[in-house]
């Protein structure tokens, strides 16, 4: 009994002594806490970082096993108590208040403190995909990003941080990850994803409160990469005998390779939800990505134990295929439509207008950030008055016409190049297409052609490369067919190029 006791004097001793660190804590830390400490946390978890707003925020680390571990947040001061278990883990919940800051967070083990400074409470996204994803607002050699001279003139942001993962294949669950906190300033921005700048540059436009970007993406990395083992087992055509040769051969295309390496660690790190710019790399296995996006959405969500956060994706953007001997890839466009509709609380942004004939990466950065951001900003924090994407809904046939109507079409559609599009076409019971004229009457479409006197389907922008040109309230519409056949069988090239994967 004597010595319970004493134990717990020592204890409340020591938090008492905490807590007056944390009173003084500016001075304190700068003058006498020893550079290092015994707790130590995964890379994420450090100074500058952005911890999501009005919720119970996970905070994990290692120390000596069995040790009481604790945690005070200044913006409350508030005291949290974990026991490492016997692995030397432990993990807690911290409640964080409306958007501010700067704060700072005290841990200690009850020998030595470790101390987080600059800490921002606001709007936490992850970022993920492949190169699109990836390629850095100063581009990639020779293939530059739209407006980046301009843009990193005036990037400079306090109150948007930024997190790049770095890339690693792991065959087994990665514990953390290599990277670090930057506000954003010119230097740390031309190194950051565009995609995922522009999208996070909007949120602080718009909602005018601190923003944390987490980016972990790979080029030409396939969906598979990025999902478990026990979520491919519904998908018989993924390879799942994976060794580490494979994973050192095939790395961002290796199944699970970069679920367990690049975002297993970040898994529970509080946010508000995710953007993903992914699919070229499954354009030859295009029949079964919609599924295959929704396991791994479904499954992320499981993991993570936030419930339906929302998943914001980009549509690839057309490109002729041919030049790295695939082609079809209105096929994976379409898939993705289909995903759309099968994932709750998903939804994609369209760039049928913002492609690059003779790159797979497009310039267009902006339009792809900020048509992210335009769906967070409409459907997870409420602003009213912004447009939506409208899709395809039906075709009807009057005689030698078909009409087409849309969904999410308040507004009329209309072409951007004036008032007749070249990119329709349309097909008899023989199912030969025939290029069609195609016109518009408020928010339908008129398409006919004189090879075509009883027209039976329709498609539109139905190739790899093309300029989208059907548009509503400023965005563009998906290409899409009324027809369910069968493609023509194709050999495709399922090599393994560094198309995706530039140096």
């Amino acid at each position: 009994m004597i010595e319970s006791n004493m134990k717990r004097t020592t204890m409340i001793s020591k938090r008492w002594v905490f807590r007056q660190v944390i009173v003084f804590l500016p001075f304190y830390l700068f003058t006498f806490l020893p550079l290092n400490a015994r707790v130590t946390l995964p890379k994420f978890f450090d100074h500058n970082m952005v911890l999501q707003q009005q919720s119970e925020c996970n905070i994990w680390g290692k120390t000596d096993t069995k040790k009481d571990v604790i945690i005070i947040t200044s913006w409350d001061h508030e005291e949290y108590v974990a026991k490492a278990d016997s692995k030397g883990d432990f993990k807690v919940k911290v409640r964080t208040p409306k958007a501010g800051g700067p704060y700072s967070i005290a841990i200690s083990d009850g020998s030595e403190m470790l101390e987080l400074n600059n800490i921002m409470i606001g709007e936490v996204w992850i970022c993920s995909g492949q190169s699109n994803m990836e390629m850095q607002m100063k581009g990639f050699k020779a293939q530059p990003v739209e407006g980046t001279t301009e843009e990193l003139m005036h990037c400079q942001d306090s109150l948007l941080r930024l997190f790049t993962v770095k890339r690693h294949a792991s065959l087994s669950p990665e514990w953390d990850v290599t990277g670090q906190w930057n506000e954003a300033n010119s230097a740390c921005v031309r190194d950051f994803s565009a995609t995922a700048y522009y999208f996070g540059r909007a949120l602080r436009q718009a909602l005018n409160v601190p923003v944390g970007l987490i980016v972990t993406s790979w080029g030409g990395s396939a969906c598979e990469a990025w999902m478990k083992a026990d979520w491919l087992k519904a998908f018989p055509k993924v390879n799942q005998q994976v060794t580490e040769d494979d994973v050192k051969k095939l790395q961002q295309r290796c199944p699970t390779a970069l679920y367990n390496g690049q975002l297993k660690p970040l898994v529970g790190y509080g946010m508000r939800g995710a953007v993903w710019y992914q699919g070229e790399d499954n354009v030859p296995r295009y029949d079964y990505y919609a599924p295959l996006l929704k396991t791994m959405v479904e499954g992320w969500r499981a993991d993570w134990q936030q419930g339906d956060f929302p998943f914001y994706y980009c549509q690839i953007a057309p490109y002729d295929y041919s030049l790295i001997n695939w082609q079809d890839s209105q096929l994976l466009r379409e898939q993705q439509m289909k995903a759309e509709g099968m994932i709750t609380n998903a939804r994609m942004a369209v760039l049928m207008d913002a492609g690059l004939e003779y790159g797979i990466h497009p310039r267009k950065k902006r339009e792809a950030g900020e048509r992210l951001a335009l769906l967070a900003l409409s459907n997870t924090y409420g602003v009213k008055g912004l447009p939506d994407f409208a899709v395809y809904k039906e075709v009807t046939f009057q005689n030698d016409t078909a009409v087409i109507s849309f969904d999410r079409s308040k507004e009329w559609v209309y072409f951007e190049h004036g008032p007749k599009s070249k990119n329709f076409e349309v097909a008899g019971e023989d199912r030969v297409f025939h290029p069609a004229e195609a016109w518009v009457s408020r928010n339908r479409v008129y398409v006919k052609s004189n090879e075509v006197p009883h027209p039976v389907a329709v498609r539109y922008a139905w190739r790899d490369w093309v300029e989208g040109d059907l548009m509503h309230d400023g965005l563009p519409v998906s290409s899409f067919r009324t027809d369910n056949w069968e493609p023509t069988p194709t050999t495709v090239s399922q090599s393994e190029g560094d198309y995706n994967n530039p140096k």
